[in-house]
Order: C-alpha cells, then sequence, then structure tokens
C-alpha cells in the first residue's frame, strides 16, 4: 500500500522570496564559497549525516564520529534511543554551534506500531486522523526531561500498511514529541492499548534519507582514504557543508563590512543588510550569512522581513551564535 500523498514539514512547505535592501559586491578578497573550501577545513568546519543503528546511543556515535575524524569537539541534533535507528546529523569540529539550529527543526519518522487487540480499519483511521494537529504529551517516565505536560504538534500522520495488529504509519512532528508516548495514547483512544514495536527517523529539518546518509563505515573508509592513499574524493562527498545545516531557516545576507562585528559578537543593525528572505516574523531563528553564502552566525530576529528593508536603523537580528572564525573579513569601524 502507497502513500497518498506527499507530506511536508512547516518549513518544506514555505516558497520565500528575497527582498533586496541594497544591491552590493563581496570581494574576492575574503571569505570563500561554501564548495571552494578546503578538505580540511570541510572536515573542521561541516556536518555527517549519519545512519545510526540499532545498539548505541546518539552521544556514543558522536564521539564515534569524532574519534574517526581526529577532532576534539561534535554534536548531535537531538537524541535518538538507542533501539531507534535513522537520520542523525553531526557537526563536527568549529561547527558544533550550529546543531542549536537543528534541536528545534521538525522531525518525521517512520514507525510500526503493535495493537493489543484487532480493530476496524476506518476507526483505527479516524482517531490516528485525530491526533494531527495540536497535542497534550506528558513525557515518558525513562525520558531526560521533567514530566509535565507540554504541548506538541503533529503535522501528518499517514497510515501506510495495517497487517493485523501491526500499523506501519509515516508520522512528521514537532522537536521534541516522543513517537512511544503517540503510540501509547493512540492505544488508549482505541481502546485497545498499543505500543510502539519499530521507530526509525527519516528527516531531522533538512536532512533526510536522500541527503548523503551514510553509515560510520562508510566515514571511516573515507576518512582512511584521504589519509593513507591521499583521495579527497569520497570524504568531500560525505562530510557535508556546515550551510547545510540552516537550508530550513530563513536568511539574511549582510555586505562585506558588516561581517567581522557580528563575528565580534556585535547584532546585526539594519545598514549592514544586503538582502532578506520573505516572511520572517519576530523571533524568529535566523541564519546570517555573508553574500558569498558563508554561514556567519544564528539570531533571533527583531522584526519582520519588510521593516529589515524599509527602515534605516535599528537591530534587525539578536545575534545568539558565531560561527565564523573572527577576521574572515576585514576588519572596520562598527556599523
Amino acid at each position: 500500500m502507497s502513500e497518498p500523498k506527499e507530506n511536508l514539514l512547516p518549513f518544506e512547505r514555505i516558497k520565500r522570496e528575497v527582498f533586496v535592501r541594497r544591491e552590493a559586491e563581496t570581494s574576492p578578497k575574503y571569505g570563500l564559497k561554501p564548495e571552494d573550501r578546503t578538505t580540511e577545513d570541510l572536515i573542521q568546519y561541516g556536518v555527517v549525516n549519519i545512519d545510526k543503528p540499532r545498539g548505541p546511543s546518539s552521544h556514543q556515535i558522536s564521539a564515534y564520529v569524532q574519534q574517526i575524524l581526529g577532532l576534539t569537539k561534535s554534536g548531535h541534533s537531538g537524541t535518538l534511543d538507542p533501539h531507534v535507528t535513522g537520520v542523525l546529523p553531526i557537526a563536527i569540529g568549529k561547527a558544533t554551534k550550529v546543531v542549536q539550529a537543528l534541536l528545534t527543526a521538525g522531525k518525521e519518522y517512520v514507525c510500526i506500531m503493535h495493537l493489543h487487540k484487532e480493530v476496524d480499519e476506518a476507526k483505527l483511521r479516524a482517531v490516528c486522523n485525530e491526533f494531527v494537529g495540536r497535542i497534550k504529551q506528558l513525557p515518558p517516565i525513562k525520558s531526560a526531561v521533567k514530566r509535565e505536560e507540554r504541548f506538541r504538534k503533529i503535522y501528518y500522520l499517514v497510515i501506510i500498511e495495517i497487517d493485523e495488529k501491526d500499523v506501519f504509519f509515516r508520522v512528521g512532528c514537532q522537536a521534541g514529541t516522543y513517537i512511544r508516548k503517540l503510540c501509547h495514547d493512540i492505544g488508549v483512544k482505541l481502546g485497545t492499548g498499543a505500543h510502539m514495536a519499530e521507530l526509525r527517523r527519516t528527516k531531522a529539518g533538512p536532512f533526510n534519507e536522500s541527503t548523503n546518509l551514510i553509515t560510520l563505515q562508510d566515514l571511516q573508509d573515507a576518512f582512511w582514504y584521504y589519509q593513507n592513499e591521499k583521495d579527497d574524493s569520497y570524504i568531500r562527498k560525505r562530510v557535508l557543508q556546515i550551510e547545510k545545516a540552516v537550508e530550513h531557516l530563513p536568511k539574511v545576507w549582510v555586505i562585506d563590512t558588516a561581517v567581522n562585528t557580528i563575528c565580534h559578537g556585535a547584532n546585526l543593525k539594519i545598514p549592514g543588510i544586503s538582502k532578506v528572505e520573505s516572511d520572517i516574523q519576530v523571533d524568529e531563528l535566523v541564519a546570517v550569512m555573508t553574500l558569498k553564502n558563508e554561514l556567519i552566525a544564528l539570531g533571533q530576529a527583531k522584526m519582520i522581513s519588510k521593516d529589515m528593508v524599509k527602515l534605516e536603523k535599528g537591530i534587525a537580528v539578536r545575534v545568539d551564535r558565531v560561527l565564523m572564525e573572527r577576521n574572515t573579513y576585514p576588519k572596520i569601524d562598527k556599523i
């Protein structure tokens, strides 16, 4: 049985325009287009999309990646329980702060839910549809957060196949949704009882099963070829540019002379903006970019897109995480 239609996470549904505040050129003397980075820089400033196997914890996988690449830092994009498999983006080297952009991003899973009693298919589908939208969840007893009821959004829940008491479904949800608890609650609503039998993550923000998904062995082999055979073709296909991790975020591009100020921790003020994407909302997480499409920083928008374009002064983005090295672009007075 095939899925009836394509289902998209919220960011995948948005088609953004680009508003130009001021036309500007970028100097070839400073910075570098992401695709032109050296292999060493890519490894020190990249992301790998690991297909997590059943068994190890997310933290252990992150540590394995760090060990394989000989790095001192790595960070994953949200915990998967040891028995859960699938998409686990890991930021490596100097890119670790970019995980902020992934922790709150929407996720997608495929799940096998085992019903404790058989149930009419029409009733099953009707009850599952009731869980699409805003739901209330109490985290499981074995969870890393305080057990308080909280609201989460289910963007879609599509039953793919029913095999007696086993229900195979795809679910798109807000970060922090417990699929184990979702299965339990569906079982309660049905009156049959149910539990999660198997779970695989298929999307984590902009990363999915088609986004250079690799195993730890793939990564180890590619790095071996790079170190021992001086062949970087394999590793360059397996380590993604840091900018991939912010593909789902709205973006603000700044002029060259504003870059270094931001790298030193200053907030982005309107005169430094060259162009912005549409539909940015106040307090929304945004990516601040150079005109070469390099990621500079993550921050919270302090005004909507149109105000960033039409106003003459004010703070447009409060900078929270700086990703670019200082002095990549020339020092100038604050903008």
